[in-house]
């Protein structure tokens, strides 16, 4: 770890001063990031908000006092580079140690405990949109404990239903620490290019996690899970033209029933699976480049403007403009 970043990651800020003196937890989060944190009995659940124009938010837990129960609208890792942790998910305690990697999925609610000087938690919170099609198809010929937790985000797959979290406990060997030390330096330094060098570290820190933690063979994707990740992978290059007649034709199946078939697997349509990959490039524009909205739509293949804005604003919780 650069001696800059750690001496940075190790200083007491303003709110750790503020909970260290009343032994209580001082919300560190803007107002607008947090949904449903004044309904009685409700988790708080902080949103999309939080990112902006960056697709991954890295942050040091604050430390002397506990944080309450929460979940997220994206993906999150809690990664302790230093000392130790106690964290309650699905009313179970989990123990992580110096080394450990957590991954929890989208509405995963949990708490931390109160963490004390020594200890460094960091938080790199990423939307699920980071995931690359590409990456996964890759993924899929390798036996991975990894696969089917990335897929069912890629797929849309309720995490209720499933295991939420994904817990990998220190190995000997440095190849996931180091990566990991690369993002917390491109993010804490904010060199030229930081945000596409993160994305890039993100999908090599997957592949080792792939590579350090293989998975039981009678676990691996289904046959129907195989060949929606292919139907992903050609929407996420095509998506533009893709169509579902063509799928059908290609892969020998009833139009219907591949149809079926696909929602069942990720709980969307298609038609609402291509929306979504287009909205996801028209982002990737719109924050990317100075080309007016109007033909950014068009340019993604959405031709109605009122449709184009309302399913922008239901997926990334603001308007177009919001993001430039």
């Amino acid at each position: 770890m650069n001696p800059r970043v750690l001496n940075m990651l190790s200083q007491t800020n303003i709110l750790e001063e503020q909970q260290k003196k009343l032994h209580k937890f001082i919300e560190d989060m803007p107002a607008y990031v947090i949904q449903n944190g004044k309904a009685k009995n409700k988790t708080q659940t902080l949103n999309n908000m939080l990112f902006k124009n960056r697709d991954i938010y890295v942050s040091r837990h604050n430390r002397y006092a506990s944080y309450p129960a929460h979940a997220h609208t994206f993906l999150e890792m809690n990664y302790i580079l230093q000392g130790t942790a106690t964290e309650t998910l699905n009313g179970k305690k989990i123990e992580l140690k110096e080394g450990d990697l957590l991954l929890l999925d989208v509405g995963a609610s949990h708490s931390i405990d109160t963490l004390s000087e020594n200890d460094i938690l960091i938080n790199i919170l990423f939307k699920e949109q980071v995931i690359s099609i590409n990456l996964l198809n890759d993924l899929r010929r390798s036996n991975s404990i990894l696969y089917d937790f990335l897929i069912d985000r890629s797929l849309g797959v309720d995490s209720t239903l499933k295991n939420n979290f994904l817990l990998f406990k220190r190995k000997p060997g440095h190849e996931i620490s180091d990566v990991l030390d690369k993002i917390i330096e491109e993010y804490y330094l904010k060199r030229d290019f930081s945000n596409s060098i993160i994305k890039s570290y993100l999908q090599v820190l997957l592949v080792e996690l792939v590579r350090n933690y293989p998975l039981n063979t009678d676990d691996r994707p289904t046959k129907s899970q195989i060949l929606i990740t292919k139907i992903l992978k050609q929407i996420s290059e095509n998506y533009r033209t893709i169509c579902l007649d063509e799928l059908a034709h290609k892969y020998k199946y009833n139009k219907n029933y591949l149809a079926n078939l696909f929602k069942e697997e990720t709980g969307k349509t298609f038609t609402q699976m291509v929306t979504q990959q287009r909205l996801i490039q028209a982002h990737n524009l719109i924050t990317s480049s100075n080309l007016p909205i109007t033909e950014i739509m068009h340019k993604v293949g959405i031709n109605n403007k009122t449709f184009f804005y309302k399913k922008y604003k239901e997926f990334y919780q603001c308007n177009p403009g919001d993001d430039r």
